[in-house]
């Protein structure tokens, strides 16, 4: 038996919603049924964001660090920070070395922001363009850089139906079900049953998706057993 000997199966935006209309029983028929899924694709990549990592939206970066400055913006498309460093040094002479994050409450009880030193401190500012603040403020005594590991948000479905969709392979089944269930949600002519059915669906394949979307590495756990 032949087999193709590929595995690049990536289908464009215009064939993820005529998927998804096929599930509700309806036919993709005009701009306005594309323009509607395109917008209902985006609005659930954002509801994706509040489940929980999707790992493939994990990106690294950094920012340099500026004497006598504590405040610094990151990429607008960020959502959260999920590990951070400060690097001193380069080369075989470069040091990560490990800043904690702190909460507003905390930062806002530090008696004097503008004390300088290597930042050991961070707090993380989640307005619609993201900052955040280091602690003490930055010294001349080196050179440092804040090294971060980043959730970025899930890149636009775009005005073109050939564009393909941000998402790996593994959460394509997700993303047609998902695109059924909020389209079924906006056309009257869909019977609560399916609609019923659609969302259950939806669920079921967030649910093998965002299990399979994890960190595999190996975890060990030591019990404190001091008195």
């Amino acid at each position: 038996m032949a087999t193709s000997g590929t595995a690049t199966f990536n289908p464009e935006i215009v064939e993820i919603v005529e998927d998804a209309y096929e599930r509700c029983g309806l036919e993709l028929r005009s701009g306005y049924d594309l323009k509607t899924a395109r917008r209902s694709l985006d609005i659930m990549a954002a509801e994706w964001s509040n489940k929980g990592i999707n790992l493939w939206t994990v990106e690294s970066g950094t920012v340099a660090l500026t004497t006598g400055t504590a405040t610094y913006t990151l990429p607008a498309d960020t959502i959260d920070l999920l590990e951070t460093v400060i690097r001193t040094g380069s080369g075989s002479n470069q040091q990560d070395l490990s800043i904690n994050r702190i909460s507003v409450s905390t930062y806002a009880t530090i008696p004097n922001k503008n004390n300088q030193g290597r930042p050991i401190q961070i707090y993380v500012d989640r307005q619609a363009t993201p900052k955040v603040n280091v602690w003490p403020t930055p010294d001349s005594s080196a050179t440092y850089t804040l090294v971060y590991w980043r959730l970025r948000r899930i890149e636009d479905a775009g005005r073109a139906g050939s564009n393909t969709y941000d998402v790996p392979s593994r959460f394509l089944p997700c993303l047609v079900a998902g695109l059924a269930y909020h389209i079924a949600i906006k056309r009257p002519e869909v019977g609560l049953d399916r609609v019923t059915f659609l969302k259950a669906a939806y669920d079921e394949q967030f649910t093998l998706a965002a299990d399979e979307d994890r960190d595999k590495s190996s975890i060990n756990f030591a019990p404190n057993i001091t008195s």
